[in-house]
């Protein structure tokens, strides 16, 4: 896979990232399995991951200001 940034190789990896998901809520959604270019750190997301993380987005505390939730399938 080539990064659609820079056109390098993107790499599996594990990271954590942050979604922001109501106006002062952001979920930080950690050891998420991404694709990471090896020279600019751009990240994708296979659709399995994708759709994984749309639920956790779905049951997020919006009353929170930040919640941590751990990736698990």
């Amino acid at each position: 896979m080539k990064c659609p940034v820079c056109g390098s190789g993107m790499v599996r990896a594990q990271t954590d990232l942050p979604f922001k998901v109501g106006e002062t809520t952001i979920v930080i959604v950690k050891a998420l399995p991404v694709f990471q270019c090896q020279r600019c750190a751009e990240t994708a997301l296979e659709d399995p991951v994708v759709e994984r993380v749309d639920e956790i987005l779905r049951q997020a505390d919006v009353r929170a200001e930040l919640e941590i939730v751990r990736f698990v399938t």
